[in-house]
């Protein structure tokens, strides 16, 4: 457990889904109308499958923020993939801790406590559980949240490379370079998503403490 300036970080429990589920309609208002947000089943599967890896942030016990994340392999390391491919169709089935990277599926915070530095602090946690597993890296794919205010004007790569060139502000992704990630490539059909038209970046972070094992 991590507690910051009253946010405390820790663990998801079962009693925690309804909340997270709440949470999941307020952070993503357009996906949860297409249905495309954390189920009751999800979330149960991922507690019972990797417990280390869901996390929540809470203020005066208030629920603001979850995380869910999975241990896992691409061969090749930057290979093309889909959300549900990377997670189980959601379910995290797919977790083992043979694997050599921490997958982040998903990242929600309420819009009323955004700009706290919460995320961090769960971006942190991942860090930390990353370096106590001795994973190589963290890596994730997330949405380009504002291409599709310039998907006329430019490709989804091209729009990507702005955002790192830091040309564009970017809600997702320029946070994301903030906290240390590298942008690889754009992961077109990653997942149905309205405002990134789709589109993700493959995001990666190397555990500058991971030893190699022989």
């Amino acid at each position: 457990m991590i507690e910051l300036n009253n946010v405390i970080v820790r663990i998801v429990n079962l009693e925690d889904i309804s909340d997270i589920i709440e949470l999941q309609k307020k952070a993503f208002p357009l996906m949860a109308k297409d249905g495309v947000i954390w189920s009751e089943h999800h979330l149960e599967s991922h507690i019972k499958i990797f417990p280390e890896g869901q996390l929540c942030a809470e203020i005066d016990g208030k629920l603001v923020a979850s995380s869910s994340s999975l241990v896992t392999s691409l061969t090749p390391e930057y290979q093309e993939h889909t959300w549900k491919q990377a997670t189980g169709n959601g379910m995290v089935t797919n977790h083992t801790l043979e694997g050599d990277s921490l997958y982040g599926a998903d990242i929600a915070t309420h819009p009323d406590s955004r700009g706290l530095g919460i995320a961090t602090m769960l971006y942190d946690s991942r860090k930390d559980l990353a370096v106590k597993l001795n994973l190589r890296r963290i890596i994730a794919g997330g949405r380009l949240f504002n291409y599709c205010e310039y998907a006329e004007k430019m490709s989804a790569q091209e729009y990507a490379e702005k955002v790192v060139s830091g040309e564009i502000d970017d809600l997702v992704l320029s946070f994301q370079l903030k906290n240390g990630f590298k942008f690889i490539k754009v992961l077109p059909n990653y997942m149905r998503d309205a405002r990134s038209l789709n589109n993700a970046s493959f995001i990666e972070w190397i555990n500058p403490r991971h030893v190699p094992q022989k």
